[in-house]
């Protein structure tokens, strides 16, 4: 399938180079692996060690919980957003509900899933692998039906005549070529002329591995019942069987949650020493605690907002400061990356536009917003610049009458009834 308004040159070329990719992906299996292509084969394959030795790619990363609080925090906070279809009008814009593409931004990018899965996919898909596709269904007229994520594995980025061609291997290994007008890419950051950088691959590799490390450690050592090591001590020396005896016995009888309270019996004149290891020690907390702060550095988000309350926000000390904060330091790059390829994709003529309502996230507590909106009414007998009607409206209220009309403070040539009468006629 090819892009709405191909021609037939650039046709012939993308058949030749889906032959060709065919062709690549067929030998794959004969390479041979050199110090030139193991990289890229093992992030095809998604299979980049750690310094920890750990292997760490997209579905691995979100093992640890200090990435997957900041991919949820990231994604869940763009999804909720809704996604608003705009036109331009002479007094500046307005909603276009009644825009096609409308439902599918705001409602249900495709029969599969809801417009809150669609974005928050491809917030994660960003975040995690560094780019995001979609597959824009066209109907015969090249009007947009649909968008549908596809897996970044499937998809391979090639260049023809300074325009981007998109390979894209299905379930039942077919391939398709696309023309980069049907396919939406959203690249992260570092963008090389065909795709972003994985954060998970290019910077939080080794404090991801780390991570998964440590919490795989905790693990197994609890599941010992974190009990500390020791030694067994007898004045005679023991014959290496009855050493291997006593220690075969020992783990027997005592290793293991089901036996951690088992009373030891030790005969002959043994006699148990514990070597002391505090608890600190045994849940790795320093380490732990480091590796948070570290990943949420990566994604940008302040350590309090995924559970570690032992740093203070430099965005300010109020919730109000530090939610503002996150959405223009951290999730308006991201909401520029979408909105943008969005309307030169789906909205490259006219004048409608797409853009994230964030206005949710950006408001203040009942008491802030209050003060703010009675300066905008004209408090303090200066002249308004919002009528009361637009306030109810940020308030999801209904509109009254006579709330049109922007407030403007009496002067010595303007009696009370004439401004009494302007707002009547405002109705």
């Amino acid at each position: 399938m090819f892009g709405f308004g191909n021609n037939e040159k650039r046709l012939k070329q993308l058949e030749k180079q889906l032959l060709d990719t065919q062709t690549e992906l067929h030998d794959v299996k004969n390479e041979t692996v050199s110090l030139g292509n193991i990289e890229r084969l093992s992030d095809l394959l998604g299979v980049n060690p750690s310094a920890s030795g750990v292997v760490v790619n997209e579905h691995t990363a979100m093992r640890a919980s200090a990435v997957y609080a900041c991919v949820r925090l990231i994604a869940g906070a763009i999804a909720s957003m809704p996604m608003q279809v705009y036109k331009r009008t002479t007094n500046g814009r307005e909603i276009d509900s009644s825009n096609p593409l409308y439902p599918i931004l705001h409602d249900q990018p495709n029969p599969m899933l809801s417009a809150l899965v669609y974005w928050e996919s491809v917030v994660s898909a960003i975040l995690l692998t560094g780019d995001s596709f979609s597959l824009i269904g066209r109907n015969h007229l090249g009007d947009a039906l649909s968008l549908t994520p596809l897996n970044k594995r499937r998809v391979e980025v090639k260049k023809i005549d300074n325009r981007l061609i998109y390979v894209v291997g299905f379930d039942d290994g077919s391939y398709a070529a696309y023309d980069q007008d049907d396919v939406l890419h959203i690249p992260g950051v570092g963008w090389d002329g065909k795709n972003g950088l994985s954060a998970i691959t290019h910077a939080a590799q080794n404090a991801v591995g780390a991570a998964l490390a440590a919490d795989e450690y905790s693990a197994r050592y609890f599941a010992n019942d974190a009990t500390p090591s020791g030694y067994i001590k007898y004045d005679k020396k023991l014959s290496t069987d009855q050493a291997d005896l006593l220690r075969d016995y020992w783990l027997r009888k005592h290793q293991g949650l089901e036996n951690s309270h088992m009373p030891a019996i030790l005969t002959e004149g043994g006699e148990f020493h514990q070597l002391t290891i505090t608890a600190q020690d045994s849940q790795l907390i320093e380490t732990r605690k480091f590796q948070i702060g570290d990943i949420a550095r990566i994604f940008g988000v302040p350590p309090h907002m995924i559970g570690d309350t032992e740093k203070s926000s430099s965005w300010g000390t109020g919730i109000e400061q530090q939610s503002i904060g996150f959405v223009q330091y951290t999730l308006r790059p991201h909401l520029r990356r979408i909105e943008q390829e969005l309307n030169r994709k789906l909205f490259p003529r006219g004048n409608s536009f797409a853009e994230f309502n964030v206005s949710g996230l950006l408001r203040g507590d009942i008491k802030g917003r209050n003060e703010s909106y009675q300066i905008a009414l004209g408090g303090n007998q200066q002249p308004g610049w919002m009528t009361i009607n637009e306030v109810r409206k940020l308030e999801n209220l209904p509109a009254i009458e006579g709330g049109n009309t922007l407030y403007k403070p009496l002067t010595g040539e303007q009696s009370e009834a004439e401004q009494t009468s302007e707002s009547n006629s405002g109705k």
